[in-house]
């Protein structure tokens, strides 16, 4: 299972509403918060969740 940090930018399988792909990860624990880059929109999904819905890792520091 892939460990995510503060920082840490995510592109998900399918588009934001927006049309957004590019995700921050604005909190960690036992819940992942992350934030669309391009509307800034928030979410929170568990750390389950969040391994299904990404596709890489963009850019950060948790690589």
């Amino acid at each position: 299972m892939t460990v995510y940090a503060l920082g840490d930018r995510v592109e998900t399988k399918k588009p934001h509403p927006c049309g957004g792909k590019t995700w921050e990860v604005v909190r960690t624990g036992a819940d992942y918060k992350i934030k669309c880059l391009t509307c800034g929109r928030v979410v929170m999904l568990t750390p389950d969740e969040l391994q299904k819905r990404v596709r890489r890792t963009v850019s950060g520091e948790g690589t």
